[in-house]
């Protein structure tokens, strides 16, 4: 593409990439896999008589969502192999991702777990309705569906969402805060200092991806949560540093082991208590957790 720098074809992709990028991400949960979609979006693209397009980022958001929607079956066959439970790629975001509450929340992880649970089309609606103010017909043509049959998908996804969603907005300075106690039990240790920062009925999903350490199902329940953190702690020979991050959006914890990257961890807060706890350890996850990737939904 650098070749052919003054071409309108690329400049008008370059232009949108980014936007490109975040509702493929979204859809796929899977950055290496956005980019993939990027790709193809991008063969497409340079076959398009640009004279006949009218809206040409709205032309490019048809071909992302499309590719996606291809995408995310081949994905789901792959997830039935997977081993253990399966999380969203983090990916370190910018300070200004953060402060667009819109689009901090639509790519949280919390929000990205709520997203699996749609259908493809489903998730494809919701995106581009809830998150990118996609007109109906728009979706329509890009899903090649009547519009009327769009906003009942777009209906029903919107009450999935919502029945799982928390039930509240909480700042970045609040999940900050929950998270400082819960890094300085990490570095003492201590099983009651956990449980209090813990909501009773916190949820710990973990994804080692048949790599590393995980629990093969979500861990439920104070205690349980406590005693797997605590308990995998003790039996870690190696020293273990804990930093604060931003990942999607929102404060998280990286955790290195012997200087190296052994995961991320992102949390879910309400009432001042972390409500869930999702650890990504899996090493093919971990490839965008030291550079910001740039994340916008206009």
């Amino acid at each position: 593409m650098s070749d052919h720098a003054t071409d309108p074809a690329t400049e008008t992709f370059v232009a949108h990439r980014n936007l490109l990028f975040t509702v493929a991400y979204e859809m796929l949960g899977s950055a290496a896999d956005a980019e993939d979609v990027l790709q193809e979006t991008w063969l497409r693209w340079v076959k398009v008589d640009l004279g006949q397009v009218s809206d040409q980022r709205a032309y490019l958001v048809r071909i992302t969502t499309r590719q996606s929607l291809n995408r995310l079956r081949t994905m789901k066959r792959r997830r039935e192999a997977y081993v253990g439970q399966w999380l969203p790629e983090p990916m370190l975001t910018a300070p200004d991702v953060a402060e667009d509450v819109e689009l901090a929340e639509s790519v949280s992880m919390a929000m990205m777990l709520v997203l699996e649970t749609l259908s493809p089309t489903e998730r494809a609606v919701f995106v581009l309705r809830e998150a990118f103010d996609v007109g109906y017909e728009e979706i329509a043509a890009a899903l090649d569906k009547s519009p009327a049959a769009v906003r009942q998908i777009a209906h029903r996804a919107r009450q999935h969402v919502d029945a799982r969603r928390p039930r509240k907005a909480v700042s970045s300075r609040e999940t900050r805060a929950a998270l400082e106690s819960f890094q300085r039990v990490l570095e003492t240790g201590n099983p009651q200092d956990l449980l209090d920062v813990l909501a009773p009925e916190v949820v710990l999903v973990s994804d080692g991806g048949g790599v590393k350490r995980a629990a093969l199902r979500p861990v439920i329940g104070a205690e349980k949560v406590a005693r797997f953190m605590i308990g995998g702690l003790s039996k870690n020979n190696h020293p273990i540093t804990v930093a604060p991050t931003v990942v999607n959006g929102s404060p998280a914890l990286l955790v290195h082991l012997d200087g190296e990257i052994d995961g991320v961890m992102a949390f879910r807060v309400e009432d001042a208590r972390i409500t869930g706890l999702y650890y990504v350890r899996n090493p093919e996850k971990l490839s965008r957790v030291e550079s910001e990737t740039p994340l916008t939904l206009r």
